[in-house]
Parts: C-alpha cells; sequence; structure tokens
C-alpha cells in the first residue's frame, strides 16, 4: 500500500468520524438522548459499522458529541464564582444553564440524568456540580438566595427548562429566559418583583 493510499485512507477516516459527530450533535439537540446510532449512521452516510468503528458504544458518541457544551457549563460557573456578588454570579449562572440547555435536548438530559457516565464527561460534570454547590453557599451566606434551596433545585428548574417547545431555537431561548427570571424570583430569601423578559408564543399559548 502507498504512502498516498495510506494518507487518502486516514483523511476518509477524519472525515466519517467528523461528519458522524456533527450528525450526532444535531440529532441528539433536536430529539434528544434517544436517536439510534442506525438513524446517525444514515444521516452521515456511513455504516453502522464505520460509527462503531469510531466510537465504540453510544456513551463514547454521546460523551465526545456534549464535551463543548460540557465546557460551556463549566466556563458558566466558574463566571458566577469570579463575580464579586455572589447573587449576580448565582444569577448569571442560572440564565446561561437554561439557555445551554434550551437549545440542546440532548445535553440538557445528559446533564440532570447523569448520562453518560464515561469517566472524563463524569469527572467535568461532578467538578462544575461542586462549583455550583460553592456559588449556591456563598449566595445564602450573602443574604439573597433562600435558605431551604438546594442543588436539586437547579435540576428541577432544568427540567422543566428541557419541556420547552418552540417554533425556532431563537425562540426557544427567549422562553427560556423568561422562565430563569421566574425561578430567579422564587429563589430569592426576600423576592424583589422586577419586569420579566417578554412572554414567547408557545403551543398552547392562546393571545
Amino acid at each position: 500500500m502507498t504512502a498516498e493510499v495510506v494518507t487518502k485512507l486516514r483523511s476518509d477516516a477524519r472525515d466519517n468520524r467528523e461528519r458522524i459527530l456533527t450528525v450526532a450533535r444535531s440529532a441528539f439537540a433536536v430529539q434528544g438522548l434517544d436517536v439510534p446510532i442506525r438513524e446517525i449512521a444514515r444521516r452521515a452516510e456511513v455504516g453502522v459499522a464505520t460509527v462503531y468503528r469510531h466510537f465504540q458504544t453510544k456513551e463514547a458518541l454521546l460523551t465526545e458529541a456534549f464535551a463543548e457544551q460540557m465546557a460551556s457549563c463549566s466556563a458558566i460557573v466558574e463566571e458566577g464564582l469570579a463575580a464579586g456578588d455572589p447573587w449576580s454570579g448565582f444569577c448569571l449562572v442560572i440564565e446561561n444553564l437554561m439557555e445551554v440547555h434550551a437549545l440542546d435536548r440532548g445535553f440538557a438530559r445528559a446533564f440532570t440524568s447523569r448520562l453518560p457516565r464515561a469517566a472524563d464527561f463524569a469527572a467535568d460534570r461532578d467538578r462544575t456540580l461542586r462549583l455550583l454547590l460553592e456559588l449556591v453557599r456563598r449566595a445564602q451566606e450573602a443574604g439573597p438566595l433562600r435558605g431551604d434551596f438546594v442543588l436539586e433545585d437547579i435540576s428541577l428548574a432544568l427540567m422543566a427548562n428541557e419541556g420547552i417547545r418552540a417554533e425556532s431555537p431563537e425562540m426557544r431561548v427567549a422562553a427560556s429566559r423568561r422562565f430563569a427570571a421566574l425561578m430567579i424570583q422564587s429563589f430569592q430569601a426576600n423576592p424583589v418583583l422586577t419586569p420579566l423578559p417578554p412572554a414567547v408564543r408557545l403551543p398552547l399559548s392562546r393571545h
């Protein structure tokens, strides 16, 4: 086998891998975690065996497909911790986490259901949750965050946020911002009612 042929085979393999990842990210974002490998292979125009050649399990594919979103979540929480005011940092984290999750149903489900269980992904998620717990502690000690708030309340909010259905990603984000504002007010020890972001027309809306 010539060097030129080997180079082309390696190039084809890289192209296949990137195409599989691109298709998987799009499919998981729109349809959630239940998209079968066979469907991902079909959309990527490769065989199922080719998918498994690059990703030995579906969890391995999920881990790589969600790596960028996981990094974004970690960066969001780190930014919140770095804020001078713990409550402002907490609000920033809630708003931005909900926006990331509103745009990707698959990642939202993976984050709250603790899937995939791959070591690297789980370690990054656990680290992010530890940082988030520290931010919660600071916001409670500062006073604005209610004392009976627990980390699971963020999980509840994210799960509800995942259920937002709208006609476009832009509308999902807009609806998520309004929902985040409602959640933040409910998390306050002494709620300060401020104007909410504009409402978004959703499937059950009649206005």
